[in-house]
């Protein structure tokens, strides 16, 4: 049996874990892989002690060629892996993570940046329209005696040139350590 999840973090991956091994408590195997960050810079595979690379390393593998994150793959395998040998046992695993993930709803979210500008009144109205231009939001808006502290959220893609943009405001200031 072969599962998705789209997890948020390690907990996630945690939780979702004991749940299966509880569920399954009687299975030989309960094999997993997960990819974290927008970058898919955290990775995890394991065998649950099929031999090394056999269930691990292709779950992962499919997880990573359809270039997905925040994702968990689990297989659970009560019988056959003595009988198949560790060249069809990493197939089996492949195929089954294939098929989950053929049927699994993928949801796409937009990665996005924010950071803060402090901008005098008079220049407001130009820095809020380059905002805009850009498809960023605005998330908060605090007010004091000489000008606005924005909040902007923006697409990743789209914040260095946002930021350039606005750094053409000469009065206004980045409260970030970017720029």
């Amino acid at each position: 049996m072969a599962f998705a999840h789209p997890v948020a973090d390690e907990q996630e991956v945690k939780t979702i874990l004991e749940r299966y091994r509880k569920e399954y408590y009687d299975a030989r195997h309960v094999c997993y892989a997960y990819v974290l960050e927008a970058d898919g810079s955290v990775t995890r595979a394991n065998d649950d002690d099929e031999p090394s690379g056999t269930a691990g390393k292709p779950i992962l593998g499919q997880i990573v060629s359809r270039n997905l994150t925040y994702t968990l793959a689990v297989v659970v395998r009560y019988f056959g892996g003595v009988k198949l040998g560790t060249g069809p046992l990493g197939v089996a695993y492949k195929t089954a993570i294939a098929e989950a993930l053929d049927t699994a709803e993928i949801v796409e979210r937009v990665i996005t940046g924010r950071f803060r500008v402090n901008v005098p009144y008079a220049d407001a109205d130009t820095a809020m329209r380059f905002v805009r231009e850009a498809g960023a939001e605005i998330t908060g808006r605090d007010f004091d005696e000489t000008g606005s502290t924005l909040t902007v959220e923006v697409r990743a893609d789209d914040e260095e040139a946002l930021r350039s943009r606005l750094s053409k405001i000469l009065s206004l200031k980045f409260l970030d350590k970017q720029n």
